[in-house]
């Protein structure tokens, strides 16, 4: 490979051996035989906790009830908020050998259509309750002209007696049900569907190994920090995979305590249900994290000892913010390819404006692209890495990965102690004289200028030279001339200055926490052609 600055061109994390299991059943089973049947697994905003008995006997019940939406190995689609009836309901299919297909409730109802055809799903379970508070009802009413809606409260009502009483027995043989539901571990285990915050999003089928190997590697880097009794506190959507691995199935894997809460844009009710719940770990992006800790009261998030961070770059503000409190925010990175996570800081050696070193068990390597003289584009290996992808093209057809590295589409460069620095994505880079700038780059510049504000750098077309690039910032008094004194003054040139700066009430956000870099760049052209 060629020589890229003379910087590592490939390594890997810290090996690992993963514990085998053949699927996720079968790995919850082993959680619940660690720290006890009676140990509490979930608590939701209803504050009724279940137990790892409980949660495995719901699951068995459950399951069988909804294993008849689907053949053994069909995808059965998954329209839930974060409360305990999603697990039992996700366990359940995997209990069954089915594939739950998580769908994005905030995509709308294209993109929602969109990926019931990708996936070639023919039924959809949700909660008539959950699409009430949601007001979902048109989405559903859409959806239900291509699938057949089951509700989990008519479901409910056809578990008797009978039902509950075969579950039980099934329950004392939990082991042999879960060596039955899968053929291995690497049958596909969930359909995830990438956020579309760069482009129309496509399906990405992860494997019962994908997610436990995940779980493993989350928990081998940082098992010096936790103990046996840490309460999770999840407030990140399951459609998402740092919510599904990160916020819930590493922990229940790990036996750990996971409080889900069904919005993570409820700023005033979130760190109140984290004081309530004494919960020690929070997962959550930037942009959430700055609305957490504006709204909480005296003790809310006290008993935090450590917050992980995705999807966004931490501003030096939100770390001012939580300065106060003990907990420690570490960044991580990753994409929804890998599980999600590839790389993360650790309380002990936290490198701002890094994302860490690669965890355990994954290899990488770094590409050169032309234009761009530090850094390369990131590929990554392990057995966290996907089965592959699902297109709309080509509906229900696996696109294995190839060799099993997959590209990231990152530019990165890689620190002194291993840890990745990111530099943005490929596809976020705009060729403004000859030169590649980052825009990424302009961003971070404008947060240094407007800390307390959210900035995305976007291009869009320009007749004349291609395409120009534009800032969208919510700071309002945001202004051109003096984000160009201040780049003069750190020394960027004139290239990374936005051609305007359009300042808007909010900016685009997806339900996952990140950025909406489409609905940005449209925004931006429209309010550009207007001016």
């Amino acid at each position: 490979m060629p020589d890229i600055a003379g910087m590592p061109q490939e390594g890997q994390g810290n090996p690992l051996v993963l514990t085998p299991f053949r699927n996720l059943p079968q790995a919850l089973l082993a959680a619940r035989a660690k720290v006890g049947g009676k140990a509490e697994a979930l608590e939701d905003p209803e504050r009724t906790p279940l137990t790892f008995d409980r949660l495995v006997l719901g699951a068995l019940v459950l399951g069988r009830q909804l294993s008849a939406f689907a053949p053994k190995g069909g995808r059965v689609g998954l329209l839930l908020p974060n409360v305990n009836g999603m697990a039992v309901s996700l366990f359940g299919l995997w209990f069954e050998g089915r594939v739950p297909v998580m769908l994005n409730f905030t995509a709308g109802l294209k993109n929602l259509r969109s990926a019931c055809r990708t996936a070639e799903l023919t039924t959809v379970i949700t909660s008539r309750r959950f699409i009430d508070t949601a007001k979902l009802d048109e989405v559903v009413a859409g959806l239900g002209e291509i699938c057949r809606i089951v509700y989990l409260e008519d479901v409910r009502k056809t578990i008797g007696t009978r039902e509950k009483l075969i579950g039980l027995a099934r329950s004392l043989v939990a082991g042999l049900v879960a060596r039955g539901a899968t053929a291995g571990a690497d049958d596909p285990a969930v359909v995830l569907f990438t956020s579309g915050s760069e482009g129309e999003p496509k399906g990405v089928v992860l494997s019962h190994r994908n997610l436990i190997a995940n779980a493993q590697q989350i928990f081998a880097f940082g098992q010096d920090i936790f103990d046996k009794s840490e309460t999770i506190f999840n407030p990140l959507p399951t459609f998402h995979s740092f919510g599904l691995t990160a916020g819930t199935l590493f922990g229940l894997l790990a036996g750990f305590k996971i409080v889900f809460y069904p919005s993570p844009l409820h700023y005033k009710q979130v760190p109140k249900l984290v004081g309530e719940t004494k919960a020690t770990l929070l997962f959550g992006t930037d942009t959430f994290l700055q609305g957490y800790v504006r709204a909480a009261a005296p003790g809310d998030l006290d008993s935090v000892k450590l917050v992980v961070t995705g999807a966004e770059k931490v501003k030096d503000e939100t770390r001012r913010l939580w300065s106060g409190l003990k907990a420690a925010i570490v960044e991580g990175y990753g994409c929804t390819e890998c599980a999600p996570v590839i790389a993360c800081n650790h309380p002990g050696n936290n490198i701002h404006g890094s994302v860490g070193p690669a965890l355990p068990g994954i290899a990488w390597r770094l590409e050169k692209v032309e234009g761009i003289e530090e850094g390369g584009r990131l590929h990554v290996k392990g057995d966290n890495v996907m089965l592959g992808y699902m297109f709309a093209s080509e509906p229900g057809k696996l696109q294995p990965c190839r060799d099993g590295w997959h590209d990231t589409g990152d530019i990165v460069a890689i620190g002194g102690q291993g840890e990745i620095l990111i530099r943005g994505r490929a596809k976020r880079f705009a060729k403004i004289g000859g030169e590649m700038v980052s825009l990424a780059a302009i961003e971070a510049m404008a947060s240094s200028l407007w800390p307390e504000a959210t900035h995305v750098a976007v291009t869009i077309p320009d007749p004349k030279k291609g395409e120009q690039i534009v800032l969208v910032t919510d700071r309002p008094d945001a202004d051109r001339a003096a984000l160009l004194a201040h780049g003069r003054a750190e020394g960027a040139s004139e290239l990374f200055i936005p051609r305007a700066i359009l300042v808007v009430g909010s900016v685009p956000v997806l339900g996952s926490g990140k950025v909406d870099y489409v609905g940005s760049a449209e925004l931006a052209k429209t309010m550009r052609s207007m001016i």
